[in-house]
């Protein structure tokens, strides 16, 4: 029997969660630099595009048809032949299709993370090819282990509730190795301000919206489950902005719009793995360990690092993803998911579940790391990875894209042609100037 109120839920979480990968575009379009704002805008909504097919092509039956090893699943649903999207899925009785739509929209925002890695050196041509086969080799494979129930890590008991694993140390530790494959910007801290504070601002606001859907739509119903996420999900969020202005001011005297928007990120990454396990002062606490964690990473680790991660990709979902992965298994508890087999060591579980989120963290970002660089490698060998010195001067939204963000106001060569149209408008500006 069809549960229809789990259903609507599902789909209205999915399109929050579809919110995600647009919110990430302003969020990282406000970040970088004029001069990169349309190229990266265009590399996170492509995925959308992307993505979908994919998915649709051949992920869901890699990811979730068949078994081979506990890795990965097969091919026998190509564009869901054979597929029955009305059976009904799980313990929540939503349909199939339902869930299937549900873990598309996962799939989009996963590769879109890695991007405020690459920002400004990386070709369009290889970013999409780079996707296409990153998406293939170790996003499908890494939720067949995870998320499958005959998955390699969920047979040894891995409690991921939302995508610790799977989304944010996945994709944060992809950012690591192109930011380190890539190289640094030629000129790193020139014309380097962020292009849009209101955006990132925005970019935040849709991403934490979005979240509610990441989060609590991973219960699959309305239930306890799923409140209870909503509630960690809103606590970590707050802990780890506040704690983030307390570490800026302490540390710089005062707190800024950069600052308090990644802090906020910190705690929706750190809490995704636990949403559905942990009480609210676990909540509390996870939001406060990663943004600390975070904070020291990228304000005192980093400068002395040799790679160039500009959005810290890295800092906020590799770093915040790994404590907060590793938190569930001291923060978890069957009082608030009784369908886990054993509490957490502060719940007097022992040390086997903290064990087994060390381990299946330690699992993620090696086979990851590992995979990512020899993807990375091979594509590199057929299609150059970084733009030419000159087109990263210029920038990659005139190099790669023959576009500018402020096109009527920055585009210089259109101001020569049509001179006579903006005469009254130029001679307002010198005299302005003067």
């Amino acid at each position: 029997m069809i549960s229809m109120s789990n259903a609507i839920f599902v789909l209205f979480a999915s399109i929050l969660v579809f919110s995600m990968t647009p919110g990430l575009a302003f969020f990282y379009g406000g970040l970088v630099s004029a001069k990169n704002v349309v190229n990266t805008m265009i590399s996170i909504f492509s995925i959308c595009g992307i993505g979908i097919l994919l998915f649709i092509g051949c992920g869901y039956g890699l990811c979730f048809s068949g078994n081979h090893l506990g890795i990965i699943g097969n091919f026998h649903h190509f564009f869901l032949a054979g597929v029955n999207l009305m059976k009904p899925f799980g313990v929540t009785h939503i349909p199939l299709g339902v869930y299937l739509i549900f873990q598309l929209m996962f799939a989009l925002v996963t590769p879109a993370l890695f991007v405020g890695a690459t920002v400004g050196r990386m070709k369009f041509n290889y970013f999409i090819t780079f996707v296409c086969v990153w998406t293939l080799v170790v996003y499908y494979p890494l939720v067949h282990i995870v998320w499958s129930p005959a998955g390699l890590l969920a047979q040894h008991g891995l409690l991921d509730f939302a995508g610790g694993t799977v989304v944010h140390i996945n994709a944060g530790i992809t950012a690591l190795v192109l930011s380190i494959l890539l190289g640094k910007r030629s000129r790193p801290s020139k014309d380097d301000d962020h292009y849009n504070l209101p955006w990132i601002l925005l970019g935040t606001t849709f991403l934490w919206i979005g979240w509610y859907g990441f989060n609590a739509g991973s219960a699959l119903g309305i239930n306890h489950v799923a409140l209870q996420a909503f509630m960690t999900t809103t606590i970590a969020t707050a802990s780890a902005m506040v704690s983030w202005m307390i570490l800026e001011t302490i540390h710089g005297n005062h707190p800024d719009m950069v600052g308090i928007c990644t802090g906020a990120l910190c705690g929706l990454v750190g809490i995704t793995p636990a949403a559905g396990y942990v009480t609210d002062i676990g909540a509390v606490l996870i939001g406060i360990l990663c943004t600390l964690v975070s904070f020291i990473y990228i304000t005192f680790i980093k400068p002395h690092l040799k790679y160039d991660d500009p959005l810290d990709a890295f800092g906020c979902h590799g770093v915040s993803g790994i404590i907060g992965s590793v938190l569930v298994g001291i923060f978890a508890t069957r009082r608030v998911n009784p369908s886990i087999h054993e509490n957490g060591l502060l719940y007097g579980g022992g040390w086997h579940l903290l064990g087994i989120q060390f381990g299946g963290t330690l699992f993620t970002i090696i086979f990851v790391a590992v995979m990512t660089w020899v993807c990375a490698k091979l594509i590199a060998l057929m299609i150059p990875m970084r733009v030419s010195k000159q087109a990263e001067d210029m920038g990659l939204d005139q190099s790669e894209h023959g576009e500018s963000v402020d096109y009527t106001v920055r585009n210089i060569r259109d101001l020569e042609l049509y001179r006579n149209e903006f005469k009254g408008q130029l001679s307002h500006l010198y005299h302005d100037q003067k």
